[in-house]
């Protein structure tokens, strides 16, 4: 299994990458994130609790919800971070293909996009041009960062994905991706219980409410990891380990210790540290179908310890 190295995170232009286009925010963006980050996934809440209140819930939506919160959210953190913006490891065209849709079924953009102003971010951490940082308010970090239609420098901070095809198909593909998360669980609730009543309600938790749960988590990553939690490693940045995110968000909220390690495909270092993306990585090796898995040795996180965690 490789180890990988402390070097902070930089990025440099690639001749190769010349003729590529940058792929910069087109009109609308705003209006779209606002729709999709703010105002949907509210109103999927607000649907929920009122469905709640009615009566309406049966267990299987609620299984939905967790069943596409659980595949969505590896797609965010096993497929778009670790695998499309880190490359801590390598898979086949089939994997990365599965775990791309379902990273689109999360609805926080394309692969291309997300990857890009994720490698930014690691660029500049918590200090100016980090497209999230606390600095600007916790709020800001968490939500508000989405709303101005700012550039996103594809080409600058993630041209390997232009060149890669499955990326640059799933991401032009990924309205296709957005609407198949609503339909599917729109016709799972309808099959379930054989009803409207049932496929809409499906649609509000398997859909909605699942969306809400999802992007939050995310979002809690650059809001919650850079303020509160523990610094076992030293990074020259605000990134802590907050175990409540590390548990919801599928390993991500061990946020130090991905920042002192970036390229590691396990951010769980120590063995109390849940890590369900690690898991399901190791699971991916197990079965050969993930191999070059990257994580720091004993030797490389002594050296980066903090003094005090």
């Amino acid at each position: 299994m490789a180890t990988v190295a402390e070097r902070p995170v930089e990025v440099r232009p690639d001749p190769a990458d010349a003729g590529l286009e940058s792929q910069g925010k087109k009109p609308g963006t705003r209006l779209l994130n606002l729709t999709f980050v703010v105002l949907v996934p509210g109103a999927g809440v607000i649907l929920a609790i009122a469905t709640l209140l009615m009566g309406l819930v049966q267990p299987f939506h609620v299984g939905m919800l967790v069943a596409g919160w659980i595949l969505t959210g590896l797609g965010i953190t096993v497929g778009y971070h670790r695998l499309a913006t880190h490359r801590s490891f390598e898979t086949n065209r089939v994997v990365k293909w599965v775990l791309f849709v379902l990273g689109s079924m999360a609805i926080e953009g394309p692969v291309t996009e997300w990857a890009a102003n994720h490698l930014k971010h690691h660029s500049y951490t918590d200090k100016e041009n980090d497209p999230h940082s606390p600095n600007d308010g916790f709020w800001f970090a968490h939500i508000g960062w989405l709303l101005p239609a700012t550039e996103v420098e594809t080409k600058k901070y993630a041209p390997f994905l232009l060149r890669d095809p499955v990326a640059m198909f799933v991401s032009n593909t990924f309205v296709l991706w957005v609407t198949l998360s609503y339909v599917i669980p729109f016709v799972i609730g309808g099959l379930a219980s054989w009803s409207w009543e049932g496929a809409w309600v499906g649609l509000i938790w398997g859909g909605l409410l699942r969306q809400f749960a999802v992007q939050h988590v995310t979002f809690a990553v650059n809001s919650v990891c850079h303020r509160f939690g523990s610094r076992p490693f030293r990074t020259g940045d605000l990134s802590t380990n907050n175990w409540v995110v590390g548990v919801l968000g599928h390993g991500e909220g061990w946020h130090n210790n991905h920042h002192a390690f970036p390229t590691s495909a396990f951010h769980g270092l120590r063995w109390w540290e849940f890590d369900l993306s690690a898991y399901v990585i190791r699971a991916l090796a197990v079965l050969r179908l993930a191999w070059n898995v990257k994580r720091p040795t004993l030797a490389q996180m002594q050296d980066r310890r903090a003094v005090t965690a």
